[in-house]
């Protein structure tokens, strides 16, 4: 039972974000980003990444240039992704499938993948299904968060044709209720909630401020949005991946590979724990790197002929 990933972390080597951004690229693809760039302190083009605004224009000038997105938008105050950081899960967790494939990343609407708390952005849907042209389900609690992800599915008609959107109705559950008798997923998905409360978010965020040596906090809800079921859930990170395991042994038959981000390191020993008493057949750690920015991915199954 592997668990352990031996390469070192980097960014994923398909990944379309590789180095810096080429602004001025960017700016030709979507013009309004212009207003919003400007020369760092290494007299370098950047943008200030504590305003909203210009990291919602960053978003929609890269998912334009590079994934063909004609619309995309979210409702002020939700979580704004980073979207190198969500397109290198991709990667990754493509690599998972082809593992069993012959080393080749299947592609095409026959791969279908859950998407748990897709969100009001839609990121992992619209990402994985301009790379790989893959079948997503994406679901989420908010009523809100699907509207506005259904505006980006609708006025994009490749994701209108390969995006559906789930509503669970039970807070206290994940996949029961979203993945129907008989469905069969290869891949699930998930960025789960990393706190336990909203002052437990907060304190990650003035610290994050802080780090970054910006005292503005004012700032503090325009620079890290996102609402409750987006950052915080009873029991946070580990509560939530734990809910995620038991439900994962009634679908086993019908999911291929349950994967999840891990925010915290030291998680990762009462995960695998958790995993064994499950009776998982394989478990996997993928780590990830984005700048100084460690994260990995946690994947299982308990299909006994998977290598």
């Amino acid at each position: 039972m592997s668990k352990k990933s031996t390469k070192k972390a980097k960014i994923h080597p398909r990944n379309k974000h590789c180095g810096n951004y080429d602004f001025d690229a960017l700016i030709k693809t979507l013009p309004e980003l212009d207003v919003y760039v400007i020369l760092n302190k290494y007299q370098n083009q950047s943008i200030d990444f504590f305003d909203q605004n210009a990291v919602k224009a960053l978003n929609k000038a890269l998912l334009k240039h590079y994934y063909n997105i004609d619309y995309w938008d979210i409702p002020q105050d939700y979580l704004c992704p980073p979207i190198p950081g969500r397109a290198d899960y991709i990667h990754h967790v493509a690599d998972l499938l082809a593992k069993n494939n012959n080393d080749i990343i299947p592609k095409g609407d026959k791969v279908k993948v859950l998407d748990i708390g897709t969100g009001a952005n839609c990121i992992y849907p619209i990402i994985g299904n301009a790379e790989y042209a893959w079948r997503f389900v994406g679901s989420d609690m908010s009523k809100k968060s699907l509207e506005s992800a259904n505006k980006n599915i609708e006025n994009n008609e490749n994701l209108s044709k390969n995006v559906e959107l789930r509503l669970q109705k039970n807070i206290k559950n994940i996949f029961k209720g979203i993945i129907k008798e008989n469905e069969c997923f290869n891949l699930t998905i998930c960025n789960p909630p990393f706190h336990s409360s909203k002052a437990e978010a907060t304190k990650g965020t003035l610290r994050k401020l802080n780090n970054l040596k910006k005292q503005n906090n004012s700032k503090l809800q325009l620079n890290f949005g996102g609402q409750n079921n987006e950052l915080w859930c009873t029991g946070g990170e580990i509560q939530f991946i734990k809910t995620m395991i038991i439900e994962s042994k009634s679908f086993a038959n019908q999911v291929l590979w349950f994967t999840t981000l891990v925010s915290k390191e030291a998680h990762l020993q009462t995960i695998y724990q958790m995993l064994k008493k499950a009776k998982v057949a394989k478990m996997r750690t993928i780590n990830m790197a984005q700048g100084n920015k460690q994260s990995r991915v946690v994947a299982w199954t308990f299909n006994k002929e998977i290598r």
